[in-house]
């Protein structure tokens, strides 16, 4: 595939580790020349001539001058991360002996790499299908236990294996019909329509479950936001600094002391939450500054993926909570009601009170008490409880598009299997089906597309 794009026949350069101050930093080359190029900096011994994969110790230097001592490693391709010959000097993680070592690079012939651009000659080279690629950028981006792995399930090929299962069976049944075109004539039927009848069956559970995940794909990536809404004095920034165990948001017993949204992270069991304490709400007040902040509150609700409302369970009656949970349902708004000061009555008390109202749950904000499990039940209501995070997730919205194009192909496939249209107009299906599939691996793909996705990566990736 690379030689179907130009521009890809130089070596590039670029720092490969975070930049700033550290113990040490990597320099990544790729490309013909990178080990001539290193070579010429690396007196010590001649590079050009040891093996692949080993690693060096000496000096480099840009003419007279020693530039640092450092680790040279050779990868020569293909069995390299890019496929081509790649160099990774191990220098110390000073910013300007780094700077001074990409200089000497380039002045020699190489050329600063684009975001992204080592993982897209690994692409380009065959070492990685996109998706693979892409989930490269979801694991260094990843930051809870369940991003890592439905990160690290893609780059070992997960999602990769079942597209192309898919699509190498839907090829062979698109090319038996293809053939019974070329002998239209002959009246002879080359694909066993009840096997592919079959297969589009299949494969229309296998894309309508992937679709699924994508859901928990979102939240799995991007996290879930929740905001903690209910009237003044409820007990809001209380819950936050408890949920946190640190003293977060300022608690006081005086209503509206929250004017502005406090927004904070919280992982729990691998899921990453957006916590937002917004301001008390109530529908009157005389001060300006409170009035924003219930603005503010009120468009958070309305943004947030689940809100949490928070309401005294000794004060608030069971008639006006069920005003509140029907406005919640009119507004398709998720969400979990939650008594705090729940110490201070009898659990079967509040059962009763609050019988008709669900989904509900009772805590002590200030004590502690069945906090974990309002973080178990926040969890379940992510989760749905019904997918699990080991398998193939979807979480990239370019893939969710294509399966989307995908499912609709597919259903058009079936629908004229069951209409009994000619092999032609099947065809056209079945190729667009494929089109899609192949879009999502990168079997089918152009130049702005893969600069596009690439440009996301960071630089040294």
């Amino acid at each position: 595939m690379l030689g179907k794009l130009s521009g890809w026949d130089d070596t590039i350069v670029a720092l490969a580790t975070p930049s700033g101050v550290g113990a040490i930093g990597v320099i990544r080359l790729s490309g013909p020349t990178a080990f001539s190029i290193v070579n010429e900096l690396f007196p010590s011994k001649n590079l050009l001539q040891q093996s692949s994969h080993t690693l060096h110790v000496g000096f480099i230097k840009d003419g007279e001058i020693a530039l640092d001592e450092v680790v040279v490693a050779l990868f020569k391709g293909p069995k390299s991360y890019t496929g081509e010959d790649v160099v990774e000097i191990s220098c110390h993680g000073s910013p300007f002996i780094q700077e001074q070592v990409i200089n000497a690079c380039v002045s020699r012939g190489a050329r600063l790499a684009k975001p992204g651009e080592f993982t897209q000659r690994a692409f380009l080279h065959g070492k990685l299908d996109l998706v693979q690629a892409e989930a490269v950028a979801d694991l260094i981006a990843s930051n809870t236990e369940a991003s890592r792995k439905a990160a690290l399930h893609n780059i070992r090929g997960g999602f990769s294996v079942v597209l192309q299962g898919l699509r190498e069976r839907m090829l062979t049944f698109s090319a038996l019909i293809e053939l019974e075109l070329d002998f239209s004539q002959e009246d002879v039927e080359f694909a066993d329509r009840t096997q592919f009848f079959n297969l589009i069956n299949e494969a229309e559970r296998t894309v309508q479950h992937l679709l699924q995940s994508f859901q928990l794909g979102n939240v799995i990536k991007n996290g879930v936001q929740v905001a903690i809404i209910g009237k003044p004095n409820a007990g809001k920034s209380t819950l936050l600094n408890t949920l946190l165990n640190e003293n977060r948001a300022i608690v006081s017993d005086i209503a509206g002391t929250t004017r502005d949204t406090i927004e904070e992270t919280l992982n729990i069991n691998g899921i990453l939450f957006r916590l937002i304490d917004t301001a008390g709400i109530r529908e009157h007040t005389s001060d300006v500054i409170e009035s924003i902040g219930v603005e503010k509150s009120l468009e958070k609700m309305r943004q947030a993926d689940v809100v949490v409302y928070l309401f005294d369970a000794n004060e608030m009656s069971a008639d006006e909570l069920g005003t509140l949970v029907k406005d919640f349902k009119e507004q398709s708004i998720e969400f979990l009601l939650v008594g705090n000061k729940a110490d201070k009555s009898s659990e079967e008390s509040l059962l009763s009170t609050y019988a008709s109202i669900d989904p509900k749950i009772f805590i002590s904000a200030k004590s502690g008490w069945n906090v974990d499990e309002l973080k178990d039940k926040l969890v379940e209501m992510v989760l749905h409880g019904s997918v699990q995070t080991e398998g193939t997730v979807v979480t990239n919205a370019r893939h969710q598009h294509a399966l989307q194009q995908v499912a609709s192909s597919l259903s058009d496939i079936h629908r004229g299997l069951d209409d009994k249209i000619p092999g032609d107009l099947l065809a056209l299906d079945i190729r667009r089906c494929l089109h899609y599939l192949g879009e999502i691996t990168g079997e089918i793909s152009n130049e702005d597309r893969l600069d596009y996705i690439f440009s996301k990566f960071c630089i040294g990736k």
